[in-house]
C-alpha cells in the first residue's frame, strides 16, 4: 500500500475518542477442552476468588489514569469459566467496577457460563449483581460430539442450561461448533435446528479449527474434509436466515435488538480496557493508539505488582488492524469510520481497498466497505491486503 506516505506518518489525530468497553478475564475452568486455545488452566481446588478479586482492583486502578472521564457502554466477563465463581464474587467485582469507572446505565453486562456449572439459584445471583446477558458454551446438543470435544457436560445438561438462562435473562447466546469430529451435515443440521428451538435471540456458530499449544493439535483427531466444512457453514447461514437472524458477523447471528454490543465494539475498532490474568486490551488517546496486556499464569498475576503499561501502536499497522476487525462484518463499515478509530484519514486505505476491489472481496461505493461473499470465505487473503510494507 502506500508505504511512502505511511513511513512518514509519526502521530494521529482524534477530534473524538471510540467508544470504551471493559472485558473481564476469570482464568480457570473444571477441565481444559483439548480443542482450546484461550487462556484457562484447569483448577482442582478451591478458587481463590478473594485474591483474585483483589487483584483486578489493582488492575483497574492502575488504568485509571489511561481512562479518566471516559464511559463504559459494555462489560464483558470471559475465560476461563467465570460461572465457576460464586454470585458474591460477581457481585463485588461489578460493584467494585462502578465505583471507580462511570458505567452506562444501560450498559450490556455479559458473563461466560458452562452448562457443566449451570445452576438455577447461581444464574439468579449473577442477575442480581447486574449481569443482563448470558453466554452459554453449548458447543453440541449430541453427547458423542461433546465426548469427542472433551467438554464435561452432557445434551441433557445443556438444553438444562439454556432454559435457566432464558427463564433468568431473556437475553442469551448459546455457542455452537460444527466440522466436529466424526459429525455429517446432518448431524451439524440438527444442532443448529436445536439451537433455533431454544428460542434464544443470539447464536454463535464457529467451525472447528486445530489451533497450536492445544491438545488436538498434539494429537489431531479425523475431522470433515474442507469441503464437508464448507456446506456445515452454508447451511447454518441458511436455517438461521430462515429463522429470522441476521448474520452480522462472520460466526455470529442475531434477532433484531440483539446483537452483542461488546463484540461490536471490537469488530468496529472501539476501545477496550482489558483486565485479569492474560487479558489485553486497546486504548485510544488524543495523539495515539496504544495495546496493554497482563500476565498470563495466573499464579504470575496474583504474585504480579500491577505497572499498567500501554504500548504505541504504530500508525503504519493501523489501517491492517482496523481491517482484521470491520471486515468480519457482513455489512462491512462505513468509510468515515476508519478516520474515527484510527485518527488517519481514509487515502491511507485506497491503494489497499483498489487491490481487494480488484479480486473482486469487496464492494464499495462513496460511503461505504463491505466485503463479497468471495471475500468472506478468503478473508484472511483480503486482510492481508492491508498488511504494513516491510521496512
Amino acid at each position: 500500500m502506500n508505504a511512502a506516505v505511511l513511513r512518514d506518518v509519526r502521530k494521529v489525530r482524534f477530534s473524538a475518542l471510540p467508544p470504551l468497553s471493559l472485558y473481564v478475564h476469570l482464568p480457570w475452568c473444571v477441565k481444559k477442552c483439548p480443542y482450546c486455545d484461550f487462556n484457562s488452566h484447569e483448577r482442582a481446588g478451591p478458587l481463590p476468588e478473594k485474591d483474585y478479586l483483589q487483584a483486578l482492583t489493582r488492575d483497574l486502578e492502575a488504568a485509571l489514569s489511561s481512562v479518566w472521564g471516559r464511559r463504559i457502554h459494555s462489560i464483558f466477563i470471559g475465560g476461563g469459566t467465570p460461572s465457576l465463581f460464586s454470585a458474591a464474587a460477581i457481585d463485588e467485582l461489578l460493584a467494585g467496577i462502578r465505583a471507580r469507572l462511570a458505567v452506562e446505565p444501560d450498559a450490556e453486562i455479559t458473563l461466560e457460563a458452562n452448562p457443566g456449572t449451570a445452576e438455577a439459584e447461581r444464574f439468579r445471583g449473577y442477575r442480581a449483581a447486574g449481569v443482563n446477558r448470558l453466554s452459554v458454551g453449548v458447543q453440541s446438543f449430541n453427547d458423542a460430539m461433546l465426548k469427542a470435544l472433551g467438554r464435561i457436560h452432557g445434551a441433557d445438561e445443556a438444553r438444562r442450561a439454556v432454559g435457566m438462562a432464558l427463564d433468568t435473562f431473556g437475553n442469551v447466546n448459546i455457542d455452537l461448533m460444527y466440522g466436529l469430529p466424526g459429525q455429517s451435515l446432518d448431524m451439524a443440521r440438527a444442532d443448529i435446528e436445536e439451537g433455533v428451538r431454544t428460542g434464544v435471540p443470539h447464536l454463535s456458530a464457529y467451525q472447528l479449527t486445530i489451533e497450536p499449544n492445544t491438545e488436538f493439535f498434539s494429537r489431531p483427531p479425523q475431522l470433515p474434509e474442507h469441503e464437508a466444512g464448507a456446506d456445515m457453514q452454508v447451511m447454518a447461514e441458511e436455517i438461521l436466515a430462515q429463522a429470522g437472524f441476521g448474520h452480522y458477523e462472520t460466526s455470529a447471528f442475531a434477532r433484531t435488538g440483539h446483537r452483542c454490543r461488546h463484540n461490536l465494539n471490537y469488530w468496529e475498532f472501539g476501545d477496550y480496557l482489558g483486565i485479569g490474568a492474560g487479558a489485553h486490551g486497546k486504548l485510544s488517546f488524543a495523539d495515539r493508539v496504544t495495546r496493554h496486556e497482563q500476565p498470563k499464569q495466573p499464579r504470575e498475576y496474583l504474585k504480579s505488582n500491577s505497572s499498567f503499561e500501554n504500548r504505541d501502536i504504530a500508525p503504519r499497522e493501523l489501517p491492517f488492524e482496523f481491517m482484521l476487525n470491520t471486515l468480519r462484518l457482513v455489512d462491512g463499515f462505513e468509510a468515515e469510520l476508519f478516520a474515527s478509530r484510527c485518527g488517519l484519514p481514509f487515502s491511507f486505505i485506497q491503494p489497499g481497498l483498489m487491490a481487494a476491489e480488484g479480486k473482486g472481496l469487496i464492494e464499495r461505493n462513496t460511503t461505504h466497505v463491505r466485503p463479497t461473499e468471495r471475500g468472506r470465505r478468503f478473508l484472511n487473503d483480503l486482510v492481508a491486503l492491508f498488511l504494513p510494507a516491510q521496512k
